[in-house]
Formats: C-alpha cells, sequence, structure tokens
C-alpha cells in the first residue's frame, strides 16, 4: 500500500534569478550607451520659433570660429559618415552635390552658432541655393515662460 504524501506550495519566490536578469541588462545598456557618437562641437544655436519636423540626416556645423564641419550621414553604419570633418565652402558643396546626384541626400540642417557673421551663413545657404540643396537652418526653441 503506498501512501502519498501532500504536495506543499513554496511559499518563498526566489528572486535571484532576476536580480542576475536585471544586472546583465544593465552592464548591456551601459555599454552600447558608449557606443553612440555625440555631436562633440558645441555650437550655441540662435532661438527661433519655428521647428521642422524633418530630421535631415547630413548635417553641417559652423562654430564660433566660422570652421565649417560636414556629417555625411548620422545614421549611417560606417563611423567615418558619423564623425564631423572640417571642410571649406568648396569640399562642403562638391561633397553635397555627389549626395545629391546618389540620391542619398534629401535636406540639410545648418548648425550655425549665434556669435557667427551673418555673412558667413548667408554664404553657405547661398551655395547650397546655387546647387539645388534645401538647406535647413537650425534654431533653440523659444521657451515660453
Amino acid at each position: 500500500m503506498a501512501l502519498k504524501r501532500p504536495l506543499n506550495p513554496i511559499s518563498a519566490f526566489s528572486m535571484s534569478s532576476m536580480a542576475d536578469v536585471i544586472f546583465l541588462l544593465l552592464i548591456f545598456f551601459m555599454i552600447t550607451s558608449t557606443l553612440i557618437v555625440p555631436s562633440a562641437l558645441e555650437v550655441n544655436l540662435p532661438q527661433g520659433t519655428e521647428q521642422t519636423i524633418d530630421k535631415p540626416a547630413t548635417e553641417v556645423y559652423i562654430d564660433s570660429l566660422s570652421q565649417l564641419y560636414l556629417v555625411t550621414d548620422r545614421s549611417d553604419s560606417i563611423p567615418e559618415n558619423r564623425v564631423p570633418r572640417v571642410v571649406n565652402t568648396e569640399e562642403l558643396m562638391a561633397s553635397l552635390q555627389l549626395l545629391s546626384k546618389e540620391g542619398k541626400l534629401r535636406s540639410v540642417a545648418l548648425y550655425a552658432d549665434s556669435t557667427v557673421p551673418y555673412a558667413t551663413v548667408v554664404r553657405v545657404l547661398d551655395a547650397a541655393s546655387r546647387s539645388d540643396i534645401k538647406m535647413v537652418l537650425a534654431t533653440h526653441p523659444v521657451s515660453i515662460k
């Protein structure tokens, strides 16, 4: 004759495996967040009320020393395309025209420091206009108080 033992469910839940999973996720996100390449340029943008919905992948920066930088594709998997490189106006227009011919150029975001002379910004915008390239001037949103 076989005697059956009553099955008592365990009333405690072991959280050790859950803690291990959370710890591994934390390490994963800490490592992958350091791989993001932020823009290393300090550009103090002017304020404006209009904001564009379209986020162009190609970016042109003008720093406070009127130096031009080009980022060809921020979303590209090639690291060289995500790092700003110093260019002059002729190299900038040649690169933008090449991207336009390849069909990779929708619009270009222009990030100009607020201390840059107006003539420098107009020179870049004029060169883009002559090449039939749509350029969007980036600004900080106006804070409403």
